[in-house]
Order: structure tokens, then sequence, then C-alpha cells
């Protein structure tokens, strides 16, 4: 089984930078993306940013948090980290951490979300 744990959310100002960290565990074979998502209103959960294993570690961003917000993995590639300056109180959200992996114990390929860490930014 992969287990999947967000953490670093927390209150933040207008302007102002944070980090939320991912760390994926448990039975894993291969992983092949790790990704951030982010729910506002509603139950929807958008795209913040993305990051591949391979072409070389390729990266997505949605297109709010461009030029603002950072992915990067570590270099055992069980951990992501989301590294957010200029924050905006329309960042604030619950943001869910989402694992692109094979387990060793099932063998298949399957996304595995995190239990979301909350981020609310203040003017």
């Amino acid at each position: 089984q992969v287990q999947v744990v967000e953490s670093g959310g927390g209150l933040a100002h207008l302007g102002g930078s944070m980090t939320l960290s991912c760390a994926a565990s448990g039975s894993i074979f291969s992983i092949y993306s790790m990704g951030w998502y982010r729910q506002g209103p509603g139950i929807q959960r958008d795209l913040v940013a993305e990051i591949f294993t391979e072409g070389g570690g390729r990266i997505d961003y949605g297109d709010s948090v461009k030029g603002r917000f950072t992915i990067s993995r570590d270099n055992s590639g069980n951990t992501a980290y989301l590294r957010m300056n200029d924050l905006k109180p329309e960042d604030t959200g619950i943001y869910y951490c989402l694992v692109d992996a094979v387990s060793t114990s099932r063998g298949t390929r399957s996304g595995v979300w995190g239990q979301g860490t909350q981020v609310t930014v203040s003017s």
C-alpha cells in the first residue's frame, strides 16, 4: 500500500511565502509523477503543479501560479515540495498531493491522494 502525507500548510500573509511537503511511503515500486492540486470553493481540485519522472523531470504548472510557485523532488524521488512565493488570497484552499505510482504489493499503477493540508492567505 502507498501512503501519501502532506505537511506545511497554515496561515500566510499577502505577499508571503510558504513551503509544502508531500511524502510518499509504503510499498512503492516506482513513481511516475507527484503533483499538487488545490481545492477552493466547491469540490473541484485544480492543478497547481506536477513533476514527472520521465522527460528529465518535466513540470506542469497551473496558469495562476506560474512564476510564483516551484515544485521539486528530493533525491529519493519520494518527497515533493511546493515552494509558494508572493502568496495571494486566491491561493487559499486545501492543497492535496497526488502520487501516480506502482505498488509492489499489487503491481498495478494508480493515483493515491493525501489527506490535504489547508493553506490560508490573509490580506
